[in-house]
């Protein structure tokens, strides 16, 4: 029997405030032509309609240590959510 827990991948986020969290990475994925890296990564809360939260963040590698950072560009969002519509077809 295959245990589906050693499947996730997990990471450790910093918060803002300097707490510790560890999420589940979905996907990391990088466009190609703008060379911008992003990741979608949840802490397995639901909503109200039973349905998990996710979170997107570009991930800034420019000092060294990578660092989340939101997604402003509503260009981007848009490149975003058709990738998040790839990955809820390929469930």
């Amino acid at each position: 029997m295959e245990n589906q827990e050693t499947d996730k991948k997990m990471m450790s986020i910093v918060a803002e405030d300097g707490s510790i969290e560890e999420v589940e990475v979905i996907l990391a994925f990088e466009f190609k032509d703008n060379k911008k890296e992003y990741i979608i990564y949840t802490k397995n809360e639901k909503d109200e309609n039973d349905n998990i939260t996710v979170y997107v963040s570009n991930v800034d590698r420019s000092s060294g240590e990578p660092k989340l950072m939101g997604v402003e560009d509503d260009e981007e969002w848009n490149r975003i959510k058709d990738v998040l519509r790839e990955l809820s077809k390929a469930e």
